[in-house]
């Protein structure tokens, strides 16, 4: 049975989220298409574009994506200190980057004279929207909406143009959060697209990558919410060093390409160990294989969001208990 998205997007559980869009119908999403002949590969900057786009108009960070041949991967984050932040004008200004809104609101952004029922009927399309910036279902339909209309119009076709609803997992604390982002980072080099993590294009590991060069402790991409790291505010930054990320995605890389899943090199990150976590697990995860689906966590957290849901148990259960050592 199709559970409901609000069940699915429950903030009050965890503001981070794991969301995937696969296309339908053979048409790529991005690269070369063998059946067709076509090259689709200007696509991916399409994915990239409009994922930075909507970040920084809605409350909602990014904090990992990789965008493949028929699919994409993100990471998003829920900020709504941000968002609960901005007055009437800056999320009327917000939304409208997007939509055109009521007749109203276009003439308070124009600065007309408007009566007492007027402004109060203004404050009450800037709450409803301002409950939208902060809503992943609309990112995700501003998202793939926009790339549907794009693609159907290149491809001089009407109809769906994406496999029904994206699909969404919440994560449910710190050690679920690193699994699921180190995942989606080293999808290209677990689909042999490419040989490391940095050489992985259109991914936010290879952004993290290239802006950390030779400063790995202070320079980080403005439209990724950010890893922490010397001078950053710890509350504004996803719980986990930058420099500690880039040396595990990268060695998971390596082990991933070269099937070791059997043996783990004496050089272990040890972010795996300050999170409990047991490293033949973690390679066995990166391949993924629904070993978790609608939420990711620690088994504390995923019982604690059983009940948030009003649920007895959710799929994971025993994968948690041997990936993330209580």
């Amino acid at each position: 049975m199709t559970t409901a998205r609000k069940n699915l997007i429950d903030p009050a559980s965890t503001p981070y989220y794991h969301c995937m869009a696969r296309c339908v119908r053979r048409a790529y999403l991005c690269g070369n298409d063998q059946f067709s002949g076509k090259n689709y590969e200007h696509r991916r900057q399409w994915v990239e574009d409009r994922l930075k786009e909507l970040s920084g108009v809605f409350a909602i960070e990014i904090c990992a994506y990789a965008v493949m041949s028929n699919h994409y991967h993100v990471v998003l984050h829920i900020n709504r200190e941000q968002g609960k932040s901005w007055d009437t004008r800056q999320v009327l200004e917000r939304w409208t980057k997007l939509f055109s809104g009521h007749l109203l609101v276009q003439r308070f952004l124009a600065n007309d004279s408007m009566g007492k029922a007027e402004l109060q009927r203004v404050e009450a399309f800037a709450e409803e929207y301002r409950s939208r910036l902060l809503d992943i279902s609309w990112f995700m339909r501003c998202h793939n909406e926009h790339l549907a209309r794009e693609a159907n119009k290149e491809d001089g076709c009407k109809g769906r143009f994406w496999e029904g609803r994206y699909k969404s997992q919440a994560l449910l604390d710190e050690a679920a959060l690193l699994t699921c982002m180190a995942y989606v980072d080293l999808n290209p080099v677990r689909a042999k697209m490419a040989t490391t993590p940095e050489e992985s294009d259109y991914t936010s590991v290879q952004e993290r990558a290239k802006k950390a060069d030779g400063n790995a402790a202070r320079k980080q991409p403005v439209c990724l919410k950010p890893l922490r790291s010397q001078g950053q505010n710890p509350d504004k930054a996803i719980p986990f060093a930058l420099s500690s990320y880039l040396e595990l995605v990268d060695w998971t890389g390596r082990v991933v390409r070269k099937d070791k899943k059997g043996s783990i090199p004496d050089n272990t990150p040890p972010i795996l160990e300050r999170l409990n976590i047991d490293p033949d697990e973690w390679l066995k995860t990166m391949s993924w294989d629904n070993r978790f689906r609608r939420a990711l966590g620690k088994l504390e957290s995923l019982k604690a969001y059983a009940k948030q849901i009003g649920k007895q148990w959710v799929h994971g259960v025993g994968c948690s208990q041997s990936l993330y050592l209580q």
